[in-house]
């Protein structure tokens, strides 16, 4: 019995030594490609969610009551400055400027009748034929009728603006909006419309966003530092980007930063400005602000798609000297275009697999083919 079991617990060992045997030659076929992680200076890059203006949003505001007799200009379309735009009813201005008139000329007659009154008395009083009292009170009625024509010179130049308020034109060049009123309609008095439309420049935009009190003082620190070597340098450009997700093809600048932190926000408001020659954008519009905020010098990258998670914890699989898989966790410092920054747990010129990720496993045996990437890009 014992002689019939024996050459069959040969074949039985000698088929588990093939197949595992077989297994072994699997692994060691294996032709992946990792990439040798390189150092380069990375600029860090945030996106800032921020609202467009125009470069000048002028209000148009009826500066006297009145119902609205006509409107001059096409809305949504470029207007020019000193161009006419409302018509307000100025009966009522024109009367006040004749009443006005009425008595400027009233004033003038009778500073013309004290004065003559004066140089009557005036001789008189120097011969002693006229009390002091009555050249006194001569002098007092020709004072008291200058300042009564200079009262009456003001209230019609008054009442002349007034009337040239009426007509309302464009402050500046740009794009007007719809009208907050109509034809008909009477204005100048809250509740009724007293701003009725606004002008834009838009030939150039400023977008307005908020910066958290680290980002903003690790892009202070970064901007006085480029700026000692270079003035230059110091002044970043920013790039937007539109609700669509495209790239505008203008590159902004900084224009303005508020002079304080909000203490409820922590935050602070930056303000820059954007070429916009064709008009593409328009105030209102909310865009995504890309800013430089630091530089690492010396950064360990490696390509993003070389990093897998597990439970919360990015790890790669390193290629040692024997050409062994090991497992390794690293930390991330940020993100650049397709790339990982790393904090630690890699060092420069390990190579990490970039391919095969799903498949092998640390403490097998690979041949791997090295390829190059370009950090900078």
């Amino acid at each position: 019995m014992k002689g019939i079991l024996h050459p069959i617990r040969l074949v039985f060992v000698s088929l588990l030594i093939f197949s595992c045997e077989k297994k072994t030659e699997t692994i060691l076929i294996q032709n992946l490609k990792a990439v040798e992680v390189a150092e380069a200076t990375v600029p860090i890059y945030k996106d800032f969610v921020g609202q467009v203006y125009g470069k000048a949003d002028i209000p148009i505001r009826a500066r006297v009551d009145g119902f609205i007799e006509k409107i001059h200009f096409n809305e949504g379309l470029r207007v020019t400055k000193g161009q006419l735009l409302y018509s307000i009813d100025d009966y009522p201005y024109r009367l006040d400027v004749t009443r006005e008139q009425s008595r400027l000329s009233e004033s003038r007659i009778m500073l013309v009748n004290a004065t003559n009154d004066l140089e009557r008395i005036q001789p008189l009083a120097d011969l002693n034929a006229v009390s002091k009292r009555d050249l006194d009170a001569a002098i007092a009625r020709k004072e008291a009728a200058e300042e009564s024509l200079k009262a009456a010179e003001a209230s019609l130049s008054l009442s002349k603006v007034n009337l040239g308020y009426a007509k309302i034109y464009a402050p500046i060049t740009g794009i007007i909006g719809k009208t907050k009123a109509k034809v008909g309609e009477y204005v100048g008095r809250s509740p009724n419309p007293v701003i009725l439309n606004t002008v834009s420049q838009i030939d150039s935009v400023i977008v307005e966003f908020f910066l958290s009190e680290r980002d903003y003082l690790t892009l202070a620190r970064e901007v006085i530092e480029l700026s000692s070597t270079d003035a230059k340098k110091a002044d970043l450009p920013l790039e937007l980007y539109l609700a669509d997700g495209e790239l505008f093809p203008f590159q902004g600048k900084f224009r303005f930063i508020d002079r304080e932190v909000d203490p409820n926000t922590g935050s602070i408001l930056i303000q820059s400005i954007f070429p916009n020659p064709k008009g593409l954008i328009r105030p209102g519009q909310f865009a995504k602000v890309r800013s430089m905020v630091n530089v690492v010098e010396n950064a360990l990258v490696i390509p993003q798609r070389c990093a897998f998670e597990v439970q919360g914890f990015f790890n790669v699989y390193v290629v040692d000297s024997e050409n062994i898989v090991v497992q390794k966790q690293v930390k991330i410092f940020d993100s650049f275009e397709d790339k990982f920054i790393i904090e630690s747990g890699l060092e420069k010129g390990d190579k990490v697999l970039i391919d095969g990720l799903m498949t092998v496993k640390g403490g097998q045996k690979v041949n791997i083919e090295i390829i190059q990437f370009n950090a900078e890009k």
